[in-house]
């Protein structure tokens, strides 16, 4: 019985010591918050707006806007000039037919008001304002990398997309057919009152091969960069390409995800050559086959002609 009493004792104090208890995590102190690094960093100088300090907002910021707010006008322009040039003479079928139209668009974008506002002030803005904005990245990146911008003149600079490269493409011809059509006749004749659709064609037949690349690249550059700007005002291009950005390794989901990529590339490729071809088709195939003009008229557009260089 002793023995018994003794083994059941010890059953019990062995139970007793095997209890089980809720587990609880073991809690540690939380480190003390370094004030100085969960803090926002200042702005620096260079990303403060300009002259607009207090409003919270970038360079960056208003010259994007700068550069957008001012192609809506040239875009006004572009439409008008489309209509002058490719559409109306396209249903005439005729110069002589379609210069009235000319002169009339010539009424909205050609005075000494509309004009700068219309054509000259939205082109300047665009231009400096991408350029701007070109010059502030190569900056943030020279600080963001630490490279040295002393070295060599091409380190820092952002990658130059198909927009840019077109728009400055475009620039340069556009630039040469302002000065052609417009500052010349103002330099030599005072004014362009005698300029019209006949000149253009009149120029064709003189100087076929330089008309028919100038005004080529002209159409080409330009539809192209107009219609892949505003895809880029309607988040429309960001989407576009041909391969994938970053792949899931996922086989079904980055196909379909580079599939909805080249659509939109093609579409937007697609309205781009479908303008070239509606501006051509009576710009270049009704204007440009216009034929010589004679007489006096025809000698002052071949003095005009002849003092243009490289022609």
């Amino acid at each position: 019985m002793e023995t018994r009493s003794l083994h059941n004792k010890e059953s019990q104090d062995t139970l007793i010591s095997l209890v089980q208890l809720d587990p609880s995590p073991i809690e540690s102190p939380l480190p003390e918050p370094n004030l100085e690094k969960d803090l926002p960093p200042l702005p620096s100088p260079t990303t403060v707006s300009l002259g607009l300090s207090g409003s919270g907002h970038s360079a960056t910021f208003y010259l994007t806007r700068l550069q957008r707010y001012s192609s809506y006008t040239f875009t006004l322009f572009s439409t008008l000039h489309l209509a002058t040039t490719s559409l109306i003479p396209l249903v005439a079928r005729s110069v002589p037919a379609s210069e009235s139209y000319l002169l009339l668009a010539r009424e909205i974008y050609q005075t000494p008001v509309s004009e700068p506002l219309l054509v000259g002030l939205p082109v300047l803005v665009h231009i400096g304002s991408g350029i701007a904005l070109r010059l502030l990245r190569r900056s943030h990146n020279i600080r963001r990398y630490g490279a040295d911008h002393r070295s060599t003149f091409w380190s820092g600079w952002p990658r130059a997309s198909y927009i840019a490269v077109s728009g400055y493409g475009f620039a340069a011809a556009l630039v040469g057919h302002v000065f052609v059509n417009r500052g010349l006749p103002l330099a030599v004749e005072g004014d362009s009152a005698n300029i019209g659709l006949a000149y253009v064609a009149h120029g064709f037949v003189r100087h076929p091969v330089t008309s028919w690349l100038a005004y080529a690249a002209l159409l080409g550059l330009g539809c192209g960069h107009m219609v892949w700007g505003w895809a880029k005002w309607f988040g429309f291009s960001q989407g576009a390409g041909w391969k994938l950005e970053r792949q899931t390794g996922i086989r079904e989901v980055d196909g379909a995800a580079k599939r909805r990529r080249r659509r939109r590339l093609g579409l937007i490729n697609a309205v781009a050559a479908g303008a070239v071809v509606v501006w051509a088709a009576g710009g270049l195939g009704i204007i440009a086959r216009g034929g010589e003009t004679l007489g006096w008229v025809g000698k002052l557009y071949d003095g005009l002609f002849d003092r243009i260089p490289g022609f």
